[in-house]
Formats: structure tokens, sequence, C-alpha cells
């Protein structure tokens, strides 16, 4: 045998020695580790969905959730509503809230809108308001984001069924007591006139 060779088989041995080591200590250990027993214990009851009368279903039974489903319960399903019509009168309607904007009181069907061409503004033009009899675009519409006047409608403000629709026959679906400025100042004025008539009645009697 090459004597080259003798050094390497101390090595050889004491490896194959520590590789035989380890394996019957994994083997030990494994053997000495306890399983945990099996789990006896006894099932739980599958939960059971169960309607109180605080739920929301069983609240719907004698109290609905939302005028907005129209006395429909909530686990029910609810038949749409017809179409609604345009109503293409000219009657301008009062707001149904605070800064809406105002609703348009005519069909719009065809009108065209985009950047090429905006239809309203053929009538609704500062311009062309009082030739067409039309209520004009607020002053605010020629503003920009920065509070300067422009020459035409601000860039911002250009697409008008972004925020005014048409006006339907659909019945409100919830009730709405809301009164504009107009009428509020209109009641105050009749009664401090009533108030003032009172008063002159009060200081003309004997």
């Amino acid at each position: 045998m090459d004597k080259r060779n003798k050094p390497l088989w101390p090595a050889i041995v004491l490896l194959l020695a520590m590789m035989a080591l380890m394996f019957l200590a994994g083997l030990m250990v494994g053997r000495g580790s306890k399983r945990p027993p099996p789990d006896t214990a006894a099932p739980a009851p599958k939960a059971v969905a169960v309607t109180s009368a605080a739920s929301a279903l069983g609240r719907t039974t004698t109290r609905q959730l939302d005028g907005l489903r129209r006395g429909v319960p909530v686990d029910q399903e609810a038949s749409p509503l017809p179409m609604a019509r345009v109503e293409n009168v000219d009657r301008k309607r009062l707001r149904a809230y605070p800064m809406q904007p105002p609703t348009i009181p005519h069909s719009i069907d065809g009108y065209q809108v985009d950047k090429n061409s905006n239809r309203c503004m053929l009538c609704h033009a500062r311009a062309n308001a009082e030739k067409f009899q039309a209520p004009p675009v607020s002053v605010t519409h020629y503003m920009d984001r920065d509070d300067q006047f422009l020459a035409t409608i601000s860039p911002r403000r250009y697409f008008c069924n972004q925020c005014h629709v048409v006006q339907t026959d659909a019945q409100p679906l919830v009730a709405n007591n809301f009164e504009d400025i107009d009428t509020v100042m209109a009641a105050a004025v009749a009664e401090s006139g009533s108030v003032h008539e009172a008063a002159v009645a009060s200081k003309g009697t004997p």
C-alpha cells in the first residue's frame, strides 16, 4: 500500500465513528420522547344558528331596519321599483339639502357633453342665458382652484352631469323636512309681521 495514503485512514475511521455515534444518539432520543396522548375529550357541540329578538333578523318581523328597503325585511329579496320617468316640464324644484346642485327640470337625452362640446352651455352660458331664458351658470363655475376668474367655464366644472341630475317622478324613499333659506326667511318675515300686527292691535285696544 502506498505510504502516502496511510495518514488518511485514521481520519476516515474517526469520521465513521462520529457518524455512528450521531445516528445512535438520534435513535435513542427518538425512542425516548413521549408522544402526546390522543385527545379523548368529547367533541365540542356544533354551533347552532339562533335568531334572537335582538338580532337583525329577529327585529325585522316587528320593526323594519331601513326605510330604503320599503318595508321589506332584510332577510328577504325586494322586488325592484319600476323605472322612474323624467319630468320634462321645466319646473324648478327646491333643494333637498344644503348646497345641493340644482336638478335639471328637462330631459337631456342626446346631449353631448365631452371634451369637444358641451350642449348645456348653449343655453346656460352667461352670454346665452337671456336669449334662451335659462338660468345662467353660477359665477363659481368660472373660477379655477385658486379662485381666479376665467373667461370660459372652468375645466373642473365643465362636465355638468357630474353634479346635476335630471328630475324624475320617483317618490322619496325617506322623509325629508329640509327647508331652503328662502322658505325659512319668508316664514320669519311672516311671523314678525304677525307679531307686529298683534302688538299694534294690543296698543289700540282701550
